[in-house]
């Protein structure tokens, strides 16, 4: 790599020499064949060049590429997968304009890499609405060859949803780039059978979801926080009084951050007299989850407690609430707003305030009956100086937020750890081997066998389902061509 050093972007070749993680990725993407691994990197190395994908940003790309909302990251996939959308009706094909989308894709890609670190991520093609003035074969090779030679281990699956049937001969060119591994990746759905890969909360109602999301620009909005936030979730009669109570243990002072165990003593108070108001909850702060909450991000106007997740635990172990501390390091007052992408299963108290000089604030965030945490929920700590003079009543902040630019504006992300059991696991293993059976070899035996001859029965009933549907389609041009040709005999008569 070094005897080409000035074809590669010399941000890339360091980043290889010490991302250990990165040439990994381009080993397991080429099956650890060293030869072929070493000319994906020396091909993608020199696309990242051609391309300045290092430098692309907002700036340099232009404004309409943004409006247009044909390319954009929102939600997730059932495996947790993020997804990257491409809604082909917006795509129109134009040579004079596709190294400028051809880089979105790439500005898209570099983002979300940079921020999740090469998580995969499941493309959707939503062709709905769509006919030949959107076909761009160009376009589309160019983001597979994007998955396949340039962002190593980066791609779970291709979802194509309703694809017209007057495209079908132009993805059999598609799949004629793609190798074997590629091939069967690629997930033909429609309305009926597309929530086997996306569950109906992250799909359009045109898909048969539920997601109300509207792509809009500007701003270029976190791909985490794109559906529809809500400050709060709703109160119900029965909690009225719980909730007061919650927030008066909220504004409660603390010391600084930190004297660990006068924290460590408040958190463990809050959540005692949390405790108390629900009967069910009996639960405490086990000290491995104590000790996490008390790590500790150092912005530039909140120290955030805890930095980077928040533990709640599974239905059966019962734990529904967690506590966020926030103290001002700031000499004036600072605004701040708490979102979530499951605005429908959290209740965040406060979500909308702000918090004075050197002092600290409690936050609770707590599930509603029946929800469970996931691993996709996420949070978003949004917060801005305000001037003394300012009040901080409902008005001034909702006057505050609508005037502050982005610019001024400290966000901070923190996401959900699920603890699944609360027992040790070797009191789990010792459990297991009193009520469950252990399996022999043969009984393992039948079992595969069985598996198998399902799987047989299943391709069978495919190939069948196939030959079906390529005889209807014979039949359906058949008939065509027959009335055209009656219609074209009854013209020249």
């Amino acid at each position: 790599l070094l005897d080409k050093s000035d074809k590669y972007d010399s941000r890339d070749v360091e980043r290889l020499q010490q991302d250990d993680k990165w040439v990994e990725n381009y080993l397991i993407w080429r099956h650890d064949v060293v030869d072929d691994t070493l000319k994906m990197i020396d091909e993608s190395f020199q696309w990242r060049k051609e391309y300045t994908v290092n430098d692309l940003t907002e700036s340099v790309l232009p404004k309409w590429l943004f409006e247009n909302g044909s390319l954009f990251l929102h939600g997730y996939d059932k495996e947790g997968y993020k997804l990257f959308w491409f809604k082909v009706k917006h795509h129109v094909r134009d040579p004079k304009q596709q190294l400028e989308k051809k880089k979105l894709v790439a500005f898209w890609l570099e983002h979300y890499a940079k921020r999740d670190h090469g998580k995969p991520l499941t493309v959707v093609f939503d062709m709905a609405e769509t006919g030949i003035s959107h076909i761009d074969l160009d376009f589309v090779r160019f983001i597979v060859n994007c998955f396949t030679d340039y962002y190593p281990n980066f791609l779970t699956k291709i979802v194509i949803f309703d694809m017209p049937w007057i495209m079908n001969a132009a993805f059999k060119i598609v799949k004629g780039w793609l190798g074997p591994d590629a091939i069967s990746m690629l997930k033909f759905t429609n309305k009926s059978d597309v929530q086997e890969y996306i569950s109906g909360e992250y799909l359009p109602p045109h898909m048969g979801g539920t997601d109300s999301f509207k792509y809009s620009y500007p701003p270029l909005v976190d791909d985490d926080f794109q559906t529809p936030l809500c400050e709060n979730g709703p109160i119900t009669s029965e909690d009225e009084h719980e909730s007061k109570e919650e927030i008066d243990v909220d504004t409660k002072e603390t010391g600084e951050l930190h004297e660990e165990q006068n924290l460590n003593q408040k958190k463990m108070n809050s959540v005692e007299q949390i405790s108390k108001s629900e009967e069910t909850d009996k639960t405490e702060f086990k000290p491995k989850n104590a000790k996490k909450a008390l790590t500790t991000f150092k912005g530039p106007l909140l120290h955030i407690s805890p930095a980077e997740e928040l533990y709640f635990g599974s239905k059966e172990t019962g734990e529904k609430k967690c506590l966020i501390v926030l103290t001002n390091v700031t000499k004036n007052m600072v605004a701040f707003k708490v979102r979530t992408t499951a605005p429908e299963k959290y209740r965040v108290k406060p979500s909308n305030s702000s918090c004075e000089p050197g002092t600290s604030l409690d936050i609770i965030v707590s599930l509603h009956g029946g929800f469970a945490a996931s691993l996709q929920d996420r949070f978003l700590i949004m917060a801005a100086e305000m001037d003394q003079s300012s009040g901080a009543g409902v008005p001034e902040l909702t006057q505050f937020w609508k005037e502050v630019p982005r610019t001024k504006v400290m966000e901070h992300r923190l996401r959900c750890h699920v603890i699944e059991s609360s027992k040790p696991s070797s009191l789990t293993l010792k459990e297991n081997a009193f009520n469950i059976p252990a399996k022999n070899s043969e009984d393992l035996h039948i079992q595969l066998t069985h598996l198998l001859q399902i799987n047989k029965r299943l391709q069978e009933q495919i190939d069948r389902c196939l030959w079906f549907q390529q005889l209807s389609v014979v039949l359906s041009l058949v008939s065509i061509t027959v009335v055209a040709f009656c219609f074209y005999l009854a013209y020249t008569q």
